[in-house]
């Protein structure tokens, strides 16, 4: 009866203890992941010369308070190694004109009689 105790207990441990390997994770590996990507948000924000507000509402579902976090650091990091701020490229800005274009001539496509 001992034994088969102590065997169940071993087997619950391992079991347990293979959880991770089972790609469960906890609570609080989700909320350091997601307050993580947060501040890449913001540290890659504040690099292509965008602010805190264009950041937010770039990226509704990012955690704010270390969204900002991620930009101060980032901030500061700028200015104590005298880098500049990257914009972002007019290629972003041409890439959404020619889908806008693609998607008008998609349409245009569709409506022939």
């Amino acid at each position: 009866m001992r034994r088969a105790t102590t065997a169940l207990v071993t087997l619950a441990a391992f079991a347990l203890a293979g959880c991770d390997q089972l790609g469960i994770e906890s609570a609080s590996a989700v909320a350091a992941k997601r307050e993580a990507e947060s501040r890449a948000i913001g540290a890659g924000c504040r690099h292509s010369a965008r602010s805190v507000e264009q950041c937010y509402s770039q990226n509704k579902r990012a955690e704010k308070a270390a969204v900002f976090a991620g930009w101060k650091e980032m901030n500061e990091y700028m200015a104590e190694n005298k880098i500049e701020a990257v914009p972002a490229e007019a290629a972003t800005e041409l890439a959404a004109a020619a889908a806008e274009t693609e998607g008008d001539d998609k349409t245009a496509t569709t409506k022939k009689p």
